[in-house]
């Protein structure tokens, strides 16, 4: 059994994965990024390998990929995580042709070629604003759990009005709705829409091609992807596989397709 590895370290989270040959995943693990990526992905590898009951040894080729991918010196290589969710979205739905990934501190649209490749891709800018550092963030001042976000956001009755594109003035709205007793339902809701029209808006420069998937842990978000849905007239795929592991999946694809061209060689 031929076994390659992907690693992908966020800015949150970090996640690893390992694949047999014929790209079926045998091991997968997500925790939370310590201040040190280096030691984030040996605890995300050793991890991956216990469960699968190997040794580092049996790692055929490993591609680290994410934030923290130049700071994971055992892997065989890094590669951009544009790339490697391109890649993971892919493996998982032939038919995916852009992804939207959400990931803690940035959010990317990226357009998928046929082949897995990037066709292109666009990001957000430095603001915080629109990914999962942001709903943290919302959660904490609204003193629910981020996971509780989805649920109460379907439940709005009449979504508040979240204007700021900074994460700063919009934990100061949202207090100020609280103040003047909006309810929290309504809040959420108005918090997730501007959320989906940050990302629309990246996704009309790069275009709307479907099918349309979102990787990232905020895909699990049931309210901000009714949201978008509602918004784009573009039904989102969801994958088979949980959506924070996409990119660390594509890395391990990659992996296998650098491996067999080296071999090759």
């Amino acid at each position: 059994m031929t076994i390659f590895a992907g690693v992908d370290i966020g800015s949150t989270t970090g996640k690893a994965l390992l694949v047999k040959d014929d790209g079926k995943i045998i091991a997968s693990m997500i925790m939370e990024a310590t201040p040190k990526p280096e030691e984030t992905a040996r605890i995300c590898v050793d991890t991956v390998l216990r469960q699968a009951g190997l040794r580092e040894q049996d790692i055929k080729y490993m591609v680290g990929t994410g934030y923290g991918r130049v700071k994971i010196p055992f892997a065989s290589e890094n590669i951009s995580e544009i790339t490697c969710h391109a890649m993971g979205a892919k493996w998982l739905c032939p038919t995916v042709r852009t992804v939207v990934d959400i990931g803690g501190q940035d959010c990317k649209v990226i357009g998928v070629r046929d082949d897995g490749k990037v066709r292109e891709f666009v990001m957000n800018d430095k603001c915080a604003a629109g990914t999962g550092r942001f709903l943290e963030a919302m959660a904490r001042v609204l003193r629910v759990r981020i996971d509780e976000l989805s649920n109460l956001s379907i439940k709005a009755d009449s979504p508040a009005l979240i204007s700021s594109q900074c994460s700063v003035f919009a934990e100061s709205e949202v207090i100020t709705q609280l103040n003047e007793g909006n309810s929290i339902e309504n809040i959420v809701a108005g918090i997730h829409i501007a959320i989906a029209s940050r990302l629309i808006s990246l996704l009309k420069r790069v275009g709307i091609e479907e099918d349309l998937t979102i990787s990232g842990g905020c895909a699990k978000n049931r309210g901000l992807i009714s949201i978008l849905q509602e918004k784009i007239g573009v039904t989102v795929v969801h994958l088979n596989e949980d959506p924070q592991i996409v990119g660390a999946l594509g890395a391990a694809i990659l992996a296998k397709e650098r491996w067999r061209k080296k071999a090759a060689a």
